[in-house]
């Protein structure tokens, strides 16, 4: 028995569409390992939802970064509703978006199989909201899904040369991803979130999401595919 905490990236739940597809078999997932005594804390991206809604701001009115922000904090929130819809027989009833109350009212325990979170305020990604769930409930490690199988050195669609990194020094990737947030950006693990993370000395799993065997094998200390940053 577990509890793992997971931040599921937007692009997972909306890569265009809704994914129905990947959320009915993420659910028969996660309900077989809360069968098997596992626990789930699931912090919901905004993804491409985000990107559309920035997009359209700037090309008709122009945006500034706390606007971005915010339209990212408010798609994220809107596929987690979705994702403690989906889970509502086994979810705690309210989604967490204030870190501060929400987390207070809950305490160290929640008595549910499945908690769900979003977006809190401006200034950091989804990504640091699971680092602040696992400060709550004791976890030392958080697994990262998205749609990339590896951690790179570069973008490998523009840059053959990439190199897949199976394991990384949080030193080393803060160096790839530099110490500043910006609204959108689109790296693996968010900066804020990576300076916490290697503060309080957690691991960070970078898995793909589609790939629920690779999952499964993680969690069962098998083989997998991805990359592990750790201090």
């Amino acid at each position: 028995m577990a509890l793992y905490i997971m931040s599921v990236g937007g692009s997972l739940i909306v890569p265009e569409e809704i994914d129905t597809e990947f959320l009915a078999s993420f659910k028969q997932f996660i309900i077989k390992r809360i069968e098997k005594g596992d626990r789930f804390i699931l912090i919901a991206g905004g993804g491409k939802t985000c990107r559309k809604y920035q997009k359209a701001a700037a090309e008709v009115a122009g945006i500034d970064n706390e606007e971005k922000d915010w339209l990212g904090i408010h798609s994220s929130r809107l596929n987690g509703h979705l994702l403690r819809t989906i889970f509502k027989l086994h979810a705690h009833p309210k989604l967490v978006t204030n870190y501060d109350l929400d987390l207070k009212e809950i305490g160290t325990e929640f008595r549910e199989n499945i908690l769900v979170g979003a977006g809190w305020k401006p200034g950091w990604s989804t990504d640091y909201d699971a680092v602040l769930m696992a400060k709550q409930f004791g976890a030392t490690t958080i697994i990262n899904l998205s749609n990339i199988d590896y951690v790179y050195t570069d973008d490998p669609r523009v840059n053959p040369e990439a190199q897949k990194l199976e394991n990384i020094k949080w030193k080393e990737f803060q160096a790839m991803i530099g110490s500043k947030w910006d609204p959108g950006m689109n790296a693996p693990f968010d900066p804020i979130a990576s300076k916490e993370a290697a503060a309080n000395n957690y691991t960070v799993a970078i898995l793909n999401g589609k790939n629920l065997a690779n999952i499964y094998n993680f969690m069962e200390g098998k083989k997998f595919k991805g990359t592990i940053i750790k201090n």
